[in-house]
């Protein structure tokens, strides 16, 4: 692969990145209540990046893109997943903060964390076609589609993992502010409702 397509392709990803999306909301949630679960959520969806990657370079995701049902039953299953994930935030402000977002310090908070950014990605539809539409672009012929592949996916979770982890650290930052009872409050509420409406777009979408 030549360099000026590697950089072009790299842009691309910076440009998917930084468009704000359900992952972006949901490491700002997590880093919300502690750091080492923004990262661990940011990790989670890096790696989901790697996984469709290598979805997609043994021919498997392959399947979702001429199969109407299946994509919209991916569609659907990832907007369920987005409100799922808002009518939590929402409830466990209500519940006192018992929410999955609002565990405790160790393993299960950081290990949920993760699971959460790894679901989250892979429910995505729109990074799913980006791999199934952009991705094939890029690939040479007559070079190893395996190996090219996977490189490609993992600069996307290296780009999404350095941009989502400043997004960690502004928001550890800023913490102490954001954190006051009733600022926090109000956070919490917005972004489960965010969350419900990307659920409710997104679900509504495949159809």
């Amino acid at each position: 692969m030549a360099l000026s397509s590697y950089l072009t392709f790299c842009g691309l990803c910076a440009a998917l990145a930084v468009t704000p999306g359900p992952d972006s909301l949901l490491i700002l949630r997590f880093s919300l209540q502690q750091l080492s679960s923004g990262i661990a959520a940011a990790l989670g969806s890096a790696l989901g990046n790697v996984v469709w990657a290598l979805m997609v370079a043994i021919g498997l995701a392959a399947l979702i893109e001429p199969s109407a049902e299946a994509y919209r039953a991916l569609t659907l299953t990832g907007g369920l997943y987005l409100f799922y994930l808002g009518t939590q935030a929402v409830r466990g402000r209500k519940r006192g903060r018992q929410g999955p977002a609002e565990i405790g310090p160790g393993t299960t908070g950081v290990m949920s964390s993760a699971r959460a950014g790894l679901v989250s990605c892979m429910l995505n539809p729109k990074v799913g076609l980006f791999f199934l539409a952009v991705v094939p672009q890029f690939l040479p012929e007559g070079g190893t589609v395996f190996a090219l592949t996977m490189l490609l996916g993992g600069t996307l979770a290296v780009i999404v993992l350095v941009y989502l982890t400043i997004l960690c650290l502004l928001a550890a930052k800023a913490s102490a502010w954001l954190n006051q009872p009733k600022v926090s409050r109000t956070i919490e509420k917005m972004s489960g409702l965010i969350l419900c409406a990307l659920g409710i777009g997104t679900a509504a979408s495949a159809y």
